[in-house]
């Protein structure tokens, strides 16, 4: 039978009644969690209040494993750590729980520990939801404890994500007082140099594990470190209200960008050096550009850091880089320059690059380059702009990648612009440009020269009026001349209507295809608008449940009022009655204890003697067996002296079986276990002489 139960079902583990909790928003549901290596039961006990409910967490078969049993006894010992209370943990095993695995297999080595009351950092990523500076510097700080106390006994929790990460600082139950603001949950990968190295080993989780160790696994003490420094700068940035609205959704990275120079990166790392210090934003740099996870800053630094910090204290925000244009002859690239920000100096320094500088090496200007390549596939051309910008100041004057790179920016801008923007922008650089300028220089130049040749030709042909004869041949060959002039401008002219008809059918495919792409962007906008009000739509569905719910608790909890008033009056009508009859009865169970109390007395003195006399039996017994195994050793040897082995067989064969009797006490007993050894030979190889002891 399958573990599904109902809210308010009944259970029984190791003796403790529980029953199982219904789900806050979804009445009618029991409250559980979902998680890659099982399902999570909220069990609230029959006798108790609400903080000290429990997490019953059932695994899926793959995860079923004995040696559960011994990885949790060892794992109680870290329980008092401040946010590892899910440390302690109980395994259910066939041996404690026969009975309820019998009734659900699904029980089978399943853990019951503490249930954690409070939203994850997964629901505050999702939610959106801003903090105040305090509550993250709080957050941050007890994450950065909670790492430095596991490292320093050589643990790592080796899955560290949003959702593995609980917020108790946000619960809405009353909880006792010296509870953690941040508790772990998942915690059977935990690394120990006491335990075994799982059979599975988990990748990490999207969004926090470093792409370089993501393919291998983690299970190691330094597993949680690039993971635990991203969630810490997440805490730390969610009071910045633009680092809040660009996350990527269920983290603040998406798994593609981990340790590339993408756009998400240089905000948060910005955000983080303005508001909270520029040694906090240099400890994410470092993590990072890690090569490894052993490179990365360890918590302690992080904990160190963070404690120097003030809540009230506002760092000062950083005057934003002005425009700076770069020295170019031509006064196109002047034009484009004066929409290119410089980079930031912290960005540069992040990249190896000195400040003041283009230079920089091909490697980082590639990964660049990829970056907004890729940005520019997904639609994010606004994105992709920018690092193309950014990517422009580190090139060479003059190099080929400028000149691509100039392409791209170019492209990028007239698709983001309106088209007669683009058009009187474009028209104005071609005035501007230098090849322009060189053409039109050329031009004049040649012109110039057409013009001497005219009057020198003018004059030639005043000359030759003089000469009646040459005078008919020169106007014939004037006429061929300009009937094949004639001839070869008209050939021109169509030419160039067939190039123009070309370029006018070319210009409208590429404003088909323009539309056709304006179009598929339309679609998918209006889709994305349809998805995220089915979602909302969703949200509004939940929070009409729920607020039914409150209403339905609230007209409850009226009707319980009412009816505990009439109750109350008549317990104390019946108190009144029942006063007298409960001293009577308290002066009758006094007697009866005292009376118990005796005859257990007895009873104990009863079995402390029957006990002595069964041990002193037993030394009586063991005594004479003792005898028995000297007399069947010393008749195994008289009979091998007489030369009859058989009788000698026989003797050790008894002295054995009386042996392994209570084998555990003659081992003890002077040279019972040579005697042993050499019959066990004797019946082995009968050649053998027993020794007399």
């Amino acid at each position: 039978m399958t573990f599904q139960p109902n809210p308010g079902d009944g259970i029984v583990v190791n003796g403790t009644a529980y029953t199982v909790g219904q789900h806050p928003a979804a009445p009618g549901v029991a409250y559980a969690q979902a998680g890659r290596q099982g399902i999570v039961y909220q069990l609230i006990p029959v006798d108790g209040e609400l903080h000290e409910a429990k997490a019953l967490k059932v695994f899926f078969p793959k995860f079923r494993i004995p040696a559960m049993v011994y990885q949790s006894e060892h794992m109680g010992n870290y329980r008092e750590i401040p946010g590892l209370q899910v440390s302690s943990r109980e395994v259910l095993t066939p041996e404690r729980n026969g009975d309820l695995i019998a009734e659900y297999p699904d029980l089978l080595y399943a853990v019951i520990m503490p249930w954690i009351h409070g939203c994850t950092w997964f629901d505050v990523i999702s939610d959106q939801r801003n903090l105040g500076r305090s509550d993250s510097l709080m957050l941050a700080k007890a994450l950065a404890a909670i790492g430095s106390s596991m490292e320093q006994r050589g643990l790592a929790h080796c899955d560290l994500s949003a959702p593995n990460v609980m917020l108790p600082f946000f619960s809405e139950v009353k909880l006792p007082e010296g509870a953690a603001a941040v508790e772990l949950v998942d915690v059977e990968q935990m690394y120990s140099p006491k335990m075994d190295r799982p059979d599975v080993l988990l990748a990490g989780s999207p969004g926090y594990a470093a792409h370089r160790t993501v393919h291998s696994g983690l299970w190691s003490s330094y597993a949680d470190r690039f993971a635990g420094a991203v969630i810490i700068a997440e805490m730390l940035g969610w009071s910045d209200p633009a680092i809040v609205n660009r996350a990527w959704g269920e983290s603040y990275f998406d798994q593609h960008e981990m340790q590339t120079p993408c756009e998400r990166y240089f905000l948060l790392k910005k955000s983080l050096g303005q508001r909270w210090g520029t040694r906090i934003a240099d400890l994410f740099g470092r993590t990072w550009d890690s090569q490894d996870l052993s490179s990365c800053p360890t918590f302690g630094e992080w904990l160190i850091a963070l404690s120097s910090l003030s809540e009230e204290e506002v760092v000062e925000e950083a005057q934003a880089p002005v425009a700076a244009a770069a020295a170019h002859d031509d006064k196109a690239d002047e034009a484009r320059s004066e929409t290119v920000q410089e980079v930031p100096a912290e960005i540069m320094a992040s990249l190896g690059i000195e400040p003041g500088t283009r230079e920089v090496n091909d490697n980082v200007v590639g990964r660049l380059f990829h970056q907004a390549r890729d940005l520019e596939d997904a639609g994010n051309l606004s994105g992709a702009l920018e690092i193309f910008r950014s990517a422009y100041h580190f090139v060479k004057k003059d190099s080929p990648l400028e000149v691509e790179l100039a392409a791209a920016i170019q492209g990028l801008e007239e698709q983001l612009r309106p088209a007669e923007e683009s058009s009187n922008k474009g028209i104005k650089a071609l005035l501007l440009s230098r090849k322009f300028m060189l053409s039109t220089a050329a031009a004049i130049v040649i012109l110039a020269g057409s013009a001497i040749t005219v009057n020198q030709i003018l004059a030639e042909k005043a000359e030759s009026r003089q000469l009646d004869a040459q005078k008919l041949a020169e106007q014939q060959a004037q006429e061929k001349e300009e009937a094949a002039r004639k001839q070869e401008e008209e050939a021109r002219r169509q030419q160039e209507e067939a190039a123009q008809k070309e370029a006018e059918a070319k210009k409208a495919e590429e404003e088909r295809k323009k539309a056709e792409e304006a179009k598929k962007a339309q679609e998918a906008e209006q889709a994305l608008k349809e998805q995220e009000k089915t979602e909302l739509q969703a949200k509004y569905e939940k929070q009409a449940k729920y607020e039914a719910y409150l209403a339905s608790l609230e007209e409850k909890k009226k009707k319980q009022a009412l009816q505990e008033k009439y109750d109350n009056q008549a317990k104390y009508e019946a108190y009144l009655a029942q006063l007298e009859e409960k001293k009577k009865r308290q002066a009758q169970e006094e007697a009866a204890a005292k009376e118990a109390a005796k005859a257990e007395a007895e009873r104990q003195a009863r079995a402390r003697a029957a006990q002595q006399a069964q041990a002193a039996a037993l030394q009586k017994q063991r005594s004479q067996n003792v005898v028995e195994l000297v007399a069947l050793y010393n008749k195994a040897y008289n009979a091998q002296v007489a030369g009859n082995k058989d009788r000698a067989k026989n003797a050790a064969r008894e002295f054995i079986q009386l042996y392994n009797k209570d084998k555990a006490y003659y081992k003890t007993v002077g040279k019972m276990s040579s005697r042993l050894s050499n019959l066990q030979q004797f019946i082995g190889d009968d050649s053998h002489w027993i020794p007399k002891l």
